[in-house]
């Protein structure tokens, strides 16, 4: 009878599970083992090279990615040995493992479950490997961080047990899903894992059954592996942090009370965690908002008792307080607009235009609202008060507290993006520039086969389909794309999909073509990279477009119902009636005045929604020519402006009237 099953579900890590396999076959020396390799739908030439180098294993290849617990429990119908291992593929396994935890098993009936000393690849231990299962106060914890500010205490430290001795062995609640092995039994007992769980939490849950059935969890020290842990997610799309959450809450009104108390404290812990997380990504532009804010509503109140004098005692009753802090408001939405508000810096010009437009803005509508057109010399002052303080603060955080400073372009953290056989003459080119500009940190290419690969003394850290996450993990201030091996569409559906990292996109390429339009392009040698931008999908040029179509939408549809009767008294309609009758449609949301002239996606990359004009419309092109069409549509979702709209719109006008449609 065989000893050992050992189980690997394998996705896109095939250098890690074939240095794992390596390592088996030294800890299986003196045992009777098979291996049993889940794949979950590589597409890194996992299965082939598996297939090739080791044919003993039983191999099992999904068409999808079922999941950790689905594709586990796919192997364990297979396994028949008498303890069953399942084991990550980016583990490293001891010579000495597979013995010593079978004796632990020889020697204890009680243990239904155990697991070893799992390190990190610096030597530190991980501490996923003992647990206590996540009830609602361990999981409020773990999720608001107070484990891991007092990792000592029993009271707050309960999930990751950091206030045991790694270095003794013990009965805990759950080890870890990547070195979890059990007696055949428990398999036969439990059922495996339950398939509600897709990533995380299935390790809980089965060890949590396991002991509700009278055996126990055990964790032993004596023996240890290596993890690497993340690689599989890392080549993924997968959000972990969101899928580990979710997880959490899922084992806890699975196994714990589903009151409403108890809902709430972990909704509560959740929303607290992704709170945290959120205002750390974006603190800069909280910081700016809130000062602001707080400065502005001053301003006006300073600026009312400086102006105030016999022939004006300041606002009416009826307009306090919200006489101070609307302007505020409707100031930090234009400086937002106007792009004031970054994730990494606080900039002092764009600062400085926002609140000369936002004074336009706030003196204009006092024409139109009377009736809080109190004082405009109280306006003046208010923002005279606001240009010096606006500057004044953003000075101080960044020349004494050196918040909000922008990063240094040189030596900016990089990635190179495209055909890996260009990848080492690129990376040269760039890297014998003059002027450093660039450290180039790895390379992604358009598929994962290639992942781990080495060039020189870079890797292959990803796919196009991962970038997001790289650029994360990484810390990337600026991405160069190869337009060799990639399309434009391509390109800039990497750029949509990366908005808001504030991240450089370049574009790297020996020919020119239409979209070089106003970028600005650098030289490197013979390379030129031009400068990326992706407009239609900025949260900024998606609402001052919205709100041009609602503004001249409704001024139009003034003159709609003259048209709408011209044309049933004439019965005769043109290009001019055929666009004014369409305005309803811009006014709910349907269309645009400017944009694409049918579809709203090429490839599944969004160059705008439909309009009532554009480029296809005043351009000598051919509407069947779906090439050109293509490219001013790539053209129009890169440079989309307002100033573009109107420029379209007034030749869209004079194309009508001039040739009478």
């Amino acid at each position: 009878m065989i000893d050992l099953s050992i189980i690997i579900v394998n996705y896109n890590v095939k250098e890690f599970v074939l240095n794992l396999l390596q390592s088996i076959q030294e800890a299986s020396k003196n045992i009777k083992s098979e291996i049993i390799i889940v794949d979950n739908a590589s597409d890194d030439d996992s299965v082939e090279l598996i297939q090739d180098k080791y044919p003993a294993v039983k191999l099992i290849s999904n068409k999808e990615n079922v999941g950790f617990g689905r594709a586990n429990n796919q192997g364990m119908k297979v396994a028949e040995g008498k303890y069953i291992l399942l084991l990550n593929p980016d583990t490293i396994v001891r010579e000495d493992t597979f013995e010593k935890m079978i004796l632990l098993f020889q020697s204890r009936d009680d243990i239904g479950i155990a697991g070893c000393k799992v390190l990190n690849p610096d030597g530190t231990l991980q501490l996923a490997c003992r647990r206590g299962f996540p009830g609602p106060w361990t999981s409020f914890t773990k999720i608001v961080g107070l484990s891991a500010l007092f990792p000592n205490s029993k009271t707050f430290a309960r999930y990751n047990l950091t206030y045991l001795d790694e270095n003794k062995s013990y009965e805990v609640d759950a080890v870890s899903g990547s070195f979890m092995m059990m007696k055949r039994e428990i398999y036969e007992l439990m059922g495996g894992f339950d398939s509600q769980f897709f990533m995380y939490g299935e390790d809980l849950d089965l060890c949590f059954r396991t002991q509700k059935a009278g055996y126990k969890i055990y964790y032993f020290h004596e023996t240890e592996i290596i993890h690497y842990k993340g690689e599989s997610t890392k080549r993924s799309s997968i959000d972990e942090t969101k899928v580990f959450y979710d997880a959490m809450h899922l084992f806890v009104q699975k196994h714990f009370s589903a009151s409403f108390i108890v809902e709430s404290i972990l909704q509560f812990a959740i929303f607290i965690r992704k709170f945290i997380a959120f205002t750390n990504i974006y603190k800069n532009i909280i910081l700016a908002v809130i000062a602001d804010l707080i400065i502005f509503t001053a301003s006006v109140y300073f600026a009312e008792k400086i102006y105030s004098n016999e022939h004006w005692i300041g606002f009416p009753e009826f307009a306090t307080p919200w006489v101070y802090f609307l302007p505020a408001i409707i100031q930090v939405i234009i400086s937002s607009l106007g792009g004031a508000y970054k994730k990494r810096s606080f900039s002092v010009l764009r600062s400085t235009v926002t609140l000369f437009f936002g004074m336009l803005v706030l003196t204009s509508l006092t024409y139109f609202f009377k009736q809080f057109a109190f004082s405009r010399a109280v306006v003046l002052i208010t923002y005279l008060i606001s240009f010096f303080s606006f500057t004044f603060w953003r000075i101080i955080a960044k020349a004494v507290f050196k918040f909000g400073l922008e990063t240094d372009t040189r030596n900016a953290r990089t990635l190179i993006v495209g055909n890996i056989n260009n990848f080492n003459e690129l990376a040269s080119r760039i890297n014998s520039n003059f002027i450093k500009l660039h450290q180039i940190i790895g390379f992604i290419g358009s598929s994962r086969k290639n992942i781990g690969e080495s060039f020189g003394s870079l890797k292959v850290l990803g796919s196009t389909e991962n970038l997001k996450k790289i650029i994360l993990e990484e810390n990337i201030q600026k991405v160069i794309i190869s337009s060799d091996g990639i399309s434009y569409t391509q390109m800039f559906g990497l750029v949509s999909e990366c908005n808001g990292l504030n991240v450089e996109f370049l574009l790297a390429g020996k020919e020119m073509d239409y979209m070089v339009g106003k970028s600005s392009i650098t030289m490197l040698d013979d390379i030129p990279l031009l400068k990326l931008q992706y407009n239609i999908s900025s949260f900024s040029h998606r609402i001052s477009k919205r709100m041009m179509d609602l503004l001249l939408g409704f001024l139009l549809l003034l003159i709609y119902p003259f048209v709408y009767l011209l044309q049933l008294i004439s019965g005769k309609g043109g290009k001019f009636t055929e666009f004014i009758m369409s305005v309803p449609e811009v006014l709910s949301g349907k269309k645009s005045l400017v944009g694409p002239k049918e579809i709203e996606f090429i490839d599944g990359l969004y160059v705008g929604k439909a309009g009532l004009t554009g480029f296809w419309f005043i351009e000598n092109i051919s509407i069947t020519d779906n090439v050109e069409m293509k490219k001013l549509d790539l053209f129009y979702a890169k440079n989309q402006s307002l100033w573009l709209d109107l420029e379209i719109l007034g030749k869209s006008f004079s194309k009508v009237f001039i040739s009478g449609e």
